[in-house]
C-alpha cells in the first residue's frame, strides 16, 4: 500500500503544531513545623530537596520560609526537559527489549533486577528475552504479539512526543512488518495521525547472524522506509533520523558504536538522539485542554491524563466534558510528586472534588471553564482511506471505531459530501472552483469530505483550532485485537457552539 507522497502530506503535517519539550515539573509540596517556634532554619537552595523529603514524612504544616525556597527550586526546575517516547513497531521486532535495555543503561533497573528475569526467561527457553520482561511485566504482555498491543499502542502515542520505530533487521522479519498486513506500515500511520512529530527509526538486531552489521542490509531497510514515512506525512528530512543498534546487547545506545563492531557508522547513539531532539512547544496559557485516559479513587476522585494545553493548578475550578460537570483541582501529581501546577505535555494525576469517579469515562477531558471543549455527536471530517478490507467501497452506512485521542466510539459514516482530488486541488484557482456532485462511494486511496456520526457525546475541536483534539483514525469493527487502521482523518468542521449536531 504506497501512496502519493502529496496525498497525505497536503492535511497529516502539522509541522508547526506545538509539542512539548520542557516540563513545568514542581518538587513536592513543602510541609514544616506548626509553629514559627519549631520551624526549621531557612536552608540553603542545596539543602531544600532533602529538608522536604524529611519533612513531608512528617505530614506538618508549610511555613513561609520553606515555601519560598521550594519556588526557588520550582523555578529552577521549569528548565528540566520533559519528553514523552512511545515505542512502536512489528511483533517481535525488539520494543521491549530496547526499553528495558535503555532503563536498564540509564540506571534504573539494577544488576539484581536483571539477573531475576535472566533466571525467569532461562526457565522458560527464551534466554534472549530478559531484557524484555523488564518493560513486560505480566504473561500476557511476555505472549510474542499480544493481543492487546495495537489498542494499547494507540493510547500511549496519544500522550508521546516521539516515536522510536523498532525495525528488526533480521533476515525475512523486516519483510513481514512492513509488507501488506504487517504492523510497520500501520503503527508509523497511527503514530502521525496520534500526533508523533518525530521519528526515530531504529534499525535493530544489527548483531544477528543474518546481518552482522552489514551496510547493504542497513542501506536495504532504509531505502524502502523513506519513502513510506514520506507518503505517511513526516518530513525525513526534518523530523526522522535512522540509527542501527542491539537492543539485547546495548550497542549503540549509550555509547557510540566502535569501529572495531561496525567500521561505516560514524552518526550518534540512541541517547545521543533523544537528548538532541528538538520540539515546538504547547502553549502554556492556553485553555485547558487534558483528555481523561484513566481514572479511580484514592481519598477522592483521581483522573491521569496529558496536559495538551494550557496550565493547572491546585485550587483551579474547571469542567469535565461533555458531563459539563464543574470540579475544583484540590491536588496534582507528576511521577509519583505532588506539585503545585502541571503544564503542557506533562501526563498528570489530578484530584477533583465536586465528582465521583463513576461519573467519569476515558475519553472526557478536563477544560476550561470560560472556554471549554466542544461536546459533539456529528462532525465534518476529511478523510484518507488507506486499505478497506475485502475490497470494500467506503460509502453512507459504513461503519467503524472511532480513536481520537483517548476516544473509542463506534461511529457511522452518514453523508458522503465530497471527494477530493489532491493534484487538481494545488493547481485549481479557488476562485474558478466549481461545486461537486456527492460521491455515491469511494475506493482505496481516496480522499473524502463525509459527515460522521456516534451514538455518544464526544469531546472535539476541529484540527485547524486544535490539531491534537482533531485528527483521529478509524478502524474495522470487531475485536479490538482484530481491528485494522482503514482510514486516518482530521475533524473540518464542529456544529455550532453548545450545539451536538449541525
Amino acid at each position: 500500500m504506497e501512496h502519493d507522497a502529496h496525498t497525505v502530506d497536503d492535511w497529516a503535517r502539522d509541522d508547526a503544531e506545538p509539542m512539548p519539550v520542557e516540563s513545568a515539573a514542581a518538587p513536592a509540596e513543602v510541609d514544616a513545623a506548626d509553629s514559627a517556634a519549631d520551624a526549621p532554619p531557612e536552608p540553603t537552595a542545596e539543602g531544600v530537596k532533602e529538608i522536604q523529603s524529611s519533612l513531608q514524612s512528617l505530614e506538618l504544616k508549610a511555613n513561609v520560609t520553606a515555601q519560598e525556597d521550594a519556588q526557588e527550586v520550582e523555578d529552577e526546575e521549569e528548565t528540566k526537559r520533559h519528553l514523552n517516547v512511545v515505542f512502536i513497531g512489528h511483533v517481535d521486532a525488539g520494543k521491549s527489549t530496547a526499553g528495558g535495555q535503555i532503563l536498564f543503561l540509564s540506571g534504573q533497573v539494577d544488576d539484581r533486577t536483571i539477573q531475576k528475569y535472566e533466571k525467569e526467561a532461562k526457565d522458560k527457553s527464551r534466554e534472549s528475552w530478559y531484557m524484555a520482561y523488564i518493560m513486560d511485566t505480566n504473561e500476557e504482555e511476555r505472549v510474542k504479539g499480544h493481543k492487546s498491543y495495537v489498542p494499547n499502542m494507540i493510547s500511549g502515542a496519544s500522550q508521546a512526543d516521539i516515536g522510536v520505530l523498532v525495525i528488526s533487521a533480521r533476515k525475512g522479519e523486516f519483510e513481514t512488518g512492513y509488507e501488506k498486513g504487517g504492523q510497520t506500515r500501520e503503527h508509523v500511520l497511527l503514530a502521525k495521525t496520534l500526533g508523533v512529530a518525530k521519528l526515530v527509526v531504529v534499525i535493530n538486531k544489527m548483531d544477528d547472524p543474518t546481518v552482522k552489521w552489514s551496510k547493504e542490509r542497513y542501506d536495504e531497510i532504509e531505502g524502502k522506509m523513506l519513502p513510506f514515512l514520506k507518503s505517511s506525512g513526516y518530513n525525513v528530512k526534518k523530523d526522522v533520523q535512522f540509527l542501527p543498534i542491539s537492543g539485547l546487547l546495548g550497542t549503540n545506545m549509550k555509547t557510540r558504536l566502535d569501529k572495531s563492531i561496525c567500521s561505516w557508522w560514524d552518526g550518534p547513539c540512541l541517547f545521543e538522539v533523544l537528548d538532541h531532539i528538538e520540539v515546538p512547544l504547547r502553549d502554556p496559557k492556553g485553555p485547558v485542554r487534558m483528555p481523561i485516559i484513566d481514572k479511580y479513587k484514592d481519598m477522592g476522585t483521581v483522573v491521569m491524563g496529558k496536559m495538551e494545553s494550557g496550565t493547572i493548578r491546585e485550587g483551579d475550578s474547571l469542567l469535565v466534558m461533555p458531563n459539563k460537570t464543574h470540579v475544583k483541582v484540590i491536588g496534582i501529581s507528576l511521577d509519583e510528586s505532588k506539585v503545585r501546577r502541571a503544564g503542557p505535555a506533562e501526563n498528570v494525576r489530578v484530584k477533583l472534588s465536586g465528582i465521583e469517579e463513576e461519573d467519569i469515562m476515558a475519553g472526557f477531558v478536563l477544560s476550561s471553564v470560560a472556554n471549554p471543549v466542544g461536546a459533539v455527536t456529528e462532525f465534518n471530517a476529511q478523510l484518507q482511506i488507506l486499505e478497506l478490507l475485502d475490497n470494500a467501497i467506503f460509502t453512507a452506512g459504513y461503519k467503524a471505531v472511532l480513536h481520537i485521542h483517548s476516544v473509542v466510539e463506534e461511529c457511522e459514516i452518514v453523508e458522503l459530501i465530497e471527494e477530493i482530488d489532491m493534484k487538481k486541488k494545488k493547481e485549481a484557482d479557488p476562485k474558478k472552483k466549481k461545486p461537486k456532485r456527492k460521491p455515491l462511494f469511494v475506493k482505496n486511496g481516496a480522499v473524502v469530505v463525509c459527515r460522521i456520526q456516534v451514538n455518544n457525546l464526544i469531546c472535539i475541536e476541529k484540527f485547524s483550532d486544535f490539531p491534537q483534539l482533531g485528527r483521529f483514525t478509524l478502524r474495522t469493527e470487531g475485536n479490538a485485537w482484530k481491528r485494522k487502521t482503514v482510514a486516518v482523518g482530521k475533524v473540518v468542521d464542529v456544529p455550532p457552539a453548545g450545539s451536538p449536531t449541525f
